[in-house]
């Protein structure tokens, strides 16, 4: 499994050291101190892939806890050529969490845990000149989150689930604006 496990980041890096990629950030997250960046990389003419991260350090973020550590691998096909017009991908993800769930913001109750994320996203990619191109794109998919739950008064678990709590939602989980610069 090991072996394997190398051998295919082996595989990714000389993908993206050969490959036509480009750097992303997402400027809409930036102003709120939450980056979130990708490396996109042409596979062939209509297919790229795109290893993306997103951190959101905030032990609180507007009174609330917003913890979050997100990596996601997402496969893309364009409809007129790779990086050009509109796309449509699928991604699988991982991220690591400290926060208040949507349902508990006015309770003294959080989560910490992992879920997997899985799901597509849409877009369109426009290019601004040779270097520069703009990524419009939004996704979703389904959630399954692995978590334990605490008061905040106490720092006690409120649920005894064991081993741990279980989750799963549909939600759009990623969206914004990436500004892309193409590195070669």
């Amino acid at each position: 499994m090991g072996k394997r496990f190398y051998l295919f980041f082996l595989g990714l890096f000389f993908q993206f050291s050969f490959a036509q990629t480009y750097a992303k950030v997402n400027v809409a997250l930036l102003p709120l101190g939450m980056p979130n960046m990708a490396l996109e990389a042409k596979i062939n003419n209509h297919v790229t892939l795109q290893p993306e991260f997103f951190v959101s350090p905030w032990k609180s973020f507007l009174g609330k806890r917003f913890q979050i550590y997100y990596f996601s691998m997402e496969g893309r096909y364009y409809f007129k050529e790779s990086f050009n017009g509109f796309y449509a991908g699928g991604n699988f993800g991982l991220a690591l969490f400290d926060l208040k769930k949507w349902n508990y913001l006015q309770s003294t109750k959080f989560q910490r845990g992992y879920t997997i994320l899985m799901g597509a996203t849409v877009g369109y990619q426009y290019k601004i000149n040779d270097n520069w191109n703009a990524d419009f794109f939004l996704g979703g998919g389904t959630s399954q989150g692995f978590y334990h739950g605490y008061n905040e008064t106490d720092g006690q678990r409120y649920e005894g689930s064991e081993p741990w709590n279980r989750s799963g939602e549909w939600i759009p989980y990623k969206g914004g604006l990436m500004l892309s610069y193409k590195l070669k």
